[in-house]
């Protein structure tokens, strides 16, 4: 995974100070390096049963898309409130300085669906475990969440607990 490590660049103290921010634009500008790392996120769930992948807005959306092409099944748009035109379900939760909302499509998923949860990073979890809250809402099941990168330090994959967490490039 050196070579996807090698085409993630370090941005201190964005969005505010005190942060370092994975910046994973290099890795996606790079079309080889972006292939080898889609085809390493799904490569743990191909034989999984999926029927559908969701991502998170905005890099979410990068690596769900790519990943729902690959394995040949839907990608689910999860977005923030406002942003769908049709008949939404929603979960609010907690972040570590406020609170946030995502909204997915009442028939974008059910009973029998199962899920591949894909998101650029991973930290402290919030979102991704809201967002299998949200998933599961609708009656489908979370096969696995995959990650490019986790923030090891933030433990988010314990808020994932009892699902396969599958990630690229660890910090």
């Amino acid at each position: 995974m050196d070579r996807l490590k090698a085409c993630i660049r370090n941005i201190p103290d964005f969005p505010k100070p005190g942060i370092q921010f994975k910046d994973i634009t290099p890795l996606v500008k790079n079309p080889d390096v972006l292939r080898f790392a889609v085809r390493e996120l799904t490569g743990p769930f191909r034989n999984s049963g999926l029927t559908a992948v969701a991502g998170m807005e905005a890099r979410g959306f990068i690596f769900g898309s790519l990943a729902a092409w690959e394995l040949g099944i839907g990608f689910v748009p999860l977005r923030k409130p406002g942003k769908l035109p049709y008949d939404v379900q929603r979960i609010s939760y907690d972040l570590e300085y406020g609170s946030a909302t995502l909204e997915m499509h009442v028939d974008a998923l059910g009973r029998g669906d199962r899920v591949l949860l894909v998101d650029d990073l991973i930290a402290t979890g919030g979102t991704a475990a809201a967002s299998c809250r949200l998933i599961e809402q609708a009656g489908a099941g979370i096969a696995g969440c995959a990650f490019v990168v986790e923030l090891d330090e933030l433990r988010g994959r314990e808020r994932l607990a009892n699902r396969k967490v599958h990630t690229l490039v660890h910090y």
